[in-house]
């Protein structure tokens, strides 16, 4: 009885012919034109900021060999204004001055040398070490209407109303038969309420650039017999220039245009 479970023997070869293709018609939106949801580009702007921080290490700081940074973004957010349901088609897409909120920090991984204590006049022993720290910002920021690429869509407001059935009532004992109640009911509440679901803004980080001045503020002598001019610090007083370029993006309903396919040659 045969155990081999395969049905096809992968170790031996085959002779590979060469197979043929033929152009085939992709299925298409019918029609000259179709409505895609794409993300269009609302702006690209450049932001520039300035950060001051101090930064305090566990041990003593010889000298710092190299900084790593990183800028994160946490937050950024297109404040829209929201415009009712029978807007003019034309406010929709209104060009206007629009906040911009940031929010952030930059990462930073700091390589430094720390003496060690057994330095001599002659030489000084250091071990390396790195410190990692986030150096957080906020800030906000106006972007002209002029300068928007494309507008974005502002958010329709949603509604609440309320409406009351009219009721006539018996007014009951001590007023005449005839006379009744005029009002409405106030055992029912009948509303109508519309909620819209807006797409919102989001935001790309494109580049960034940072330059930055750190300068000791505690800087001291190395103790015993260490060279003159070597010293130790804990303390680094920061100043940092930060730039950096963002895109502005909305999921937006954009007509395309679809072009008939070419004719197959004859003969295909």
């Amino acid at each position: 009885m045969n155990k081999d479970k395969d049905c096809v023997d992968f170790h031996t070869s085959a002779h590979m012919g060469e197979c043929e293709n033929v152009r085939s018609n992709p299925i298409t939106t019918p029609g000259a034109s179709a409505i895609i949801r794409v993300p269009v580009t609302l702006a690209e702007r450049t932001i520039r900021t300035n950060l001051v921080a101090n930064i305090k290490f566990p041990e003593p700081v010889l000298e710092i060999k190299d900084i790593k940074k990183r800028v994160k973004i946490v937050q950024c957010r297109l404040l829209l204004p929201g415009i009712p349901e029978s807007a003019d088609p034309a406010t929709i897409f209104a060009r206007r001055d629009l906040r911009l909120f940031l929010k952030g920090f930059v990462r930073k991984n700091i390589q430094y040398a720390s003496p060690c204590p057994n330095s001599t006049d002659e030489c000084v022993s250091s071990v390396m070490k790195s410190l990692t720290t986030d150096i957080p910002f906020e800030c906000v920021t106006t972007i002209a209407g002029t300068e928007f690429i494309n507008p974005p869509q502002l958010p329709f407001i949603n509604t609440r109303e309320e409406f009351d059935i009219y009721r006539e009532q018996d007014l009951g004992h001590g007023y005449p038969e005839k006379d009744h109640l005029l009002s409405s009911d106030l055992s029912q509440f009948h509303q109508v309420s519309t909620q819209f679901y807006n797409q919102v803004p989001f935001c790309e980080l494109i580049s960034s650039n940072i330059i930055e001045w750190d300068e000791a503020t505690d800087r001291k002598k190395l103790p015993g017999q260490a060279p003159f001019e070597e010293g130790a610090f804990h303390n680094i007083l920061e100043k940092m220039f930060l730039e950096f370029n963002v895109k502005i993006l909305q999921n937006q309903q954009v007509p395309v245009f679809i072009a008939s396919p070419p004719p197959t040659p004859p003969g295909v």
